[in-house]
Parts: structure tokens; sequence; C-alpha cells
């Protein structure tokens, strides 16, 4: 991929899943200091007006647009795209929605129990969250003592913005079928990237344009900006190479604009490029570690209710935090990986693509691995 040597790096599909796991534990420390101190929107000092969660999540969104547009490329069905998108999101997030409403909300709540089953949001939460566009935040009585009251799972709250990137590969890849160039890619990248200035949404502030239904729109467009930078790179992955002498200077250009309104796209770029630079070059010799990290899924939409969970037990340093809740998320997500995510994944095999008689033999392909994530 990109004249990268295979020799001296690994499979990409396991670079990205080494990456998704970094991004998913960096998510959790970030998640840290705001859960303890409400006023506090991130680990980093406010002064410095960055982000270390909001910048893994970029590059997730950069390594969606990228895997899920070579989905689409190896098989433009889009009925076995959505079943297979489906397949992916969906059953960890039901398991975790189900868990936490009949299981953790039962054992924590302040509520009486039966106060707590007939109240409709409950159940609220159950449908509207599973169906991920009515998202809830809140359980009757469900971490309400704790510092931060204010979401039983936050984390989730980019899983709709996911499932808007899948929506945009699927129509564009569509149009590309019925005739039109692979040019509209860019065109939607542009008109992304337009409406990202007018709603101008960081990790402080949702942006203007109101909502899609409980979706905020201005962040749900500055994360589908790398998510559609991802779909061009891929599209174009034979002309643009991706080069850690890039990356870096990219990166750097980032820091020292992040003071300024420019950083805005100085971050989509650089989170995307790098993202993208580092699956492709990561060391081969970590590759036999792949199995250790498909868990990141799981790690990234279990670790906001473990960190409520060990706040609800009593903790209250940040460091302390970080120390129990990245393990125990990272097992937790292990453990979805194993009994959900893998015996979903076999199912895809019901959506084969169909053998073409007449197609020519071709070199066998290794197929990605469903790595964790948030999905991709």
């Amino acid at each position: 991929m990109s004249g990268v040597p295979a020799k001296l790096h690994a499979h990409p599909t396991v670079g990205f899943a080494w990456l998704r796991m970094i991004g998913a534990v960096l998510v959790l420390v970030d998640h840290s200091a705001p859960l303890l101190d409400p006023h506090r929107l991130t680990v980093f000092p406010a002064s410095w007006h960055m982000s270390p969660g909001y910048l893994a999540l970029m590059g997730f969104f950069a390594m969606s647009g990228y895997q899920i547009q070579d989905s689409w490329a190896r098989d433009p069905s889009w009925w076995r795209f959505g079943a297979r998108r489906l397949l992916r999101i969906m059953p960890p997030l039901v398991v975790v929605v189900a868990i936490t409403v009949f299981v953790i909300g039962p054992l924590v709540t302040t509520w009486p129990a039966h106060d707590y089953w007939t109240h409709v949001q409950t159940w609220r939460y159950l449908v509207g969250t599973i169906v991920l566009f009515f998202m809830q935040h809140q359980l009757p009585g469900v971490f309400s003592h704790n510092p931060y009251p204010f979401s039983v799972n936050g984390a989730i709250w980019t899983l709709p913005m996911e499932l808007l990137g899948y929506g945009v590969v699927l129509v564009l890849g569509v149009l590309v079928l019925l005739g039109l160039p692979k040019l509209i890619q860019v065109v939607a990248l542009a008109g992304l990237v337009g409406a990202d200035s007018v709603f101008r949404a960081t990790f402080e502030y949702h942006g203007g344009g109101g909502s899609l239904v409980y979706i905020p729109l201005g962040s749900t467009v500055s994360f589908l900006v790398p998510f559609a930078i991802g779909m061009v790179l891929h599209t174009h992955r034979d002309r643009i190479p991706f080069r850690p002498r890039y990356a870096i200077p990219l990166f750097l250009a980032y820091l020292a604009l992040s003071q300024t309104p420019a950083s805005r796209y100085a971050l989509a770029i650089s989170a995307a490029y790098g993202a993208l630079t580092l699956a492709t070059h990561w060391p081969k010799r970590l590759e036999r570690f792949g199995p250790h990290v498909y868990g990141s899924y799981g790690t990234y939409i279990w670790g906001f209710p473990v960190q409520q969970l060990i706040i609800l037990a009593g903790v209250r340093q940040v460091w302390l935090l970080i120390l129990l809740a990245v393990p125990a998320a990272y097992l937790v997500g292990l453990l979805s990986w194993h009994l959900v995510e893998l015996p979903t994944q076999r199912l895809r095999r019901y959506l084969a693509t169909p053998v073409r008689a007449a197609a020519p033999a071709a070199a066998p392909r290794a197929q990605p691995v469903p790595a964790g994530s948030p999905p991709g």
C-alpha cells in the first residue's frame, strides 16, 4: 500500500487496530478530568485549547472513512454494505445499553426499584439510545450523586455521526455507480469543509446549526470532515503517498496553528493523514500482538460507564481513576470482542460476495480484520 515494504511494516489492518486501541485509551484518559470536575473539558490545561481525546476522535473518523470506503470498493452492493455496517456497530451497542439499563441501573440507582422501572426515561434510554439518533444520556437516579451526573455513557455520542459517515459512503458510491465521476467525493469534502467553517464546532463547543434530531449538527460536520478526507485518500491512494516525512510537518503545523482559527483545518488534515500514515507504517514486530488490540470498540463504548462506576466507589483523583479505568475498560473491551463482536462478525459469511464465473483469477487479498473502536 503506497509503496510501503511489507517486510518492514505490519499489515495495515493491524496498524489500524493498534491506533484505534490507543485512541480509545486516549479518549478514556481525557474523560477522566471532566468526570471528576465538570468545569474541565479535557485532561489538558484549558489554556492549551487542545484535547487528546478530540484529536483521537478525528483520527478515528479518518480511519473509518478510509476503511469503509475500502469496504464499499471491494463489494459495491448497497444491501450487503448496509448489513455489514449494522453487524459491526449495533450488537456491541445493544449489549452495553441493555446491561446498563437492566443490570447497572437497578444496582446503582438512588430511586426505588418500582419508580426506576416504571419511569418513561428508563425505556426512552433503552430504545432511543439503541436507535442512536434519539440518543439519551440519563437514567433515573443512575450516577446522580457522581460529580458528573449528566450522562451515563457520554462516549457513545459519536456513534450516530459514524453511522452518517457510512451513509455518505453509500450515497456517493451509488452515485458513482450511476455514472457520476469520483470527483464527487472531493465536492462532498469541500461542502463539509464549508459547513464546518460556518458551524465552527470544537471540542469546547458543539457549534451552530442546531441539532439533527438529538445529534449536534456542528460537531457532526466537524467529524465528517476527516471521515471524508479518509474516503478521498483511499480513492486516490495510488497517487497520494503516505510518508512520515509529510505527516510530521503536518502535525507540527497543527501545533503551531492550535491557537488560531486555522487550527480546525490543520487538525482535520494532520489527524487524517497522520493516522493513515501510522497505520501503513506500523512496526512489523508488533503484528503478532494484533489479536490483543481488536477490542477497542468495546473499550471505547464501555470506558465511560466503567469510569462512572469507579467514581461511584469513591475514587476522586484523576491519576487513580486513569490507573484503574484503563485496564478495566480494556478487559471489558476484550470480552466484548470475543463474546459479542467476533460471533456477530461470523454472520458476514452469509453476505459473501457472489463469485463471478467470467472474472479472471486474481491474487488473493488479505481481508481487513474488523477493528474495534469507534467502529470502522
